[in-house]
């Protein structure tokens, strides 16, 4: 199986080299963030190339001098028709001939991808509108004009035809989209509200994760503000004027409080009873954007769900 999309990775000699001697599917499955077997399998679908020697590629490979790595994720089967479609309920805030907003739930990943073929909000939206939606991005990614994680709620625009898409990417592209998020985050702020403007990148290693950079990376720009400060923790509101991946997550762990729930950047934090919150507790709450056709401010705004309000209250009264 040839690879046919960009690569997920690229290992140079240098970041290599610390794990000489390791064989070769678990030093993947380190990296990737992902199980052995897993690993194992990228090797077998031919989707690891290892240069010099691409011959000696077999799980037991130990990493020599010299070599590199290229990994290329497992390419998507395509999905071809309204079959696809799944009724999950969908929580609509606005919606016209150009576009939709919604509030998406907690737990629902976006678009189909390897290990979640189906229960997607994308699943959802071809079950809604079926083909109305802008195909741009693909089938696979309907109507989609940008994302957010699995475990963290609130705002999306879907963009129902190609045109609107076009117009909304633009948009979001020059900065010209107000974006408002509420955080639970762990820990005393010393300041009430603050900038953090960290440049954002790939890890060296763990390359599923994000890092806050000294050189190169992507600008990032991030405004924060304190709404209560409790014992243990606080409730932020974080004003996003770039969008780059996971970047309220990276910088408030930068920060030294961490997203509560979030495993990735930071630990499980529990309350005195073992409380703990079910997710990492981030949550879009508001979104800013001249509608693609009319030009007319659209304010949308998402009600904080259940899970953040009960956890909420635990961490402030605790």
């Amino acid at each position: 199986m040839k690879p046919v999309v960009s690569p997920l990775l690229y290992l140079s000699e240098e970041e290599i080299r610390p794990f000489i001697g390791q064989r070769l599917d678990v030093f993947l499955a380190k990296t990737l963030q992902r199980s052995r077997n897993h690993a194992q399998f990228l090797l077998k679908q031919g989707l690891v190339h290892l240069d010099p020697n691409p011959k000696k590629i077999e799980s037991s490979y130990r990493l020599r001098k010299g070599d590199k790595l290229t990994v290329h994720p497992v390419p998507p089967s395509p999905l071809t028709d309204e079959s696809s479609g799944e009724a999950i309920p969908l929580d609509i805030v606005y919606e016209d001939d150009a576009l939709i907003a919604l509030n998406k739930q907690p737990g629902l990943v976006v678009h189909p991808a390897v290990g979640h073929r189906s229960g997607t909000l994308v699943n959802a939206l071809i079950h809604h509108r079926g083909t109305q939606l802008a195909q741009r991005g693909g089938h696979e990614r309907s109507g989609l004009v940008h994302r957010l994680d699995k475990d963290t709620s609130g705002l999306m625009l879907i963009a129902k035809t190609d045109e609107a898409h076009e117009r909304l990417a633009h948009a979001f592209a020059e900065r010209e989209v107000r974006k408002i998020y509420h955080a639970l985050c762990w820990g005393i702020f010393r300041r009430k509200s603050g900038v953090c403007r960290q440049a954002l990148g790939r890890h060296r290693i763990h390359r599923q994760k994000m890092t806050v950079l000294k050189t190169g990376g992507r600008a990032s720009h991030t405004d924060y503000r304190v709404l209560q400060q409790g014992t243990h923790g606080a409730e932020v509101e974080c004003t996003l004027h770039t969008g780059r991946t996971h970047q309220i997550r990276v910088h408030l762990a930068h920060l030294g409080h961490p997203v509560w729930g979030d495993t990735v950047y930071g630990r499980l934090h529990e309350l005195a009873g073992g409380f703990k919150p079910p997710r990492q507790m981030l949550h879009a709450a508001l979104l800013e954007i001249a509608h693609p056709f009319t030009g007319k401010l659209l304010r949308l705004e998402a009600p904080l769900p259940e899970d953040y309000l009960t956890s909420r209250k635990r961490l402030m009264e605790a």
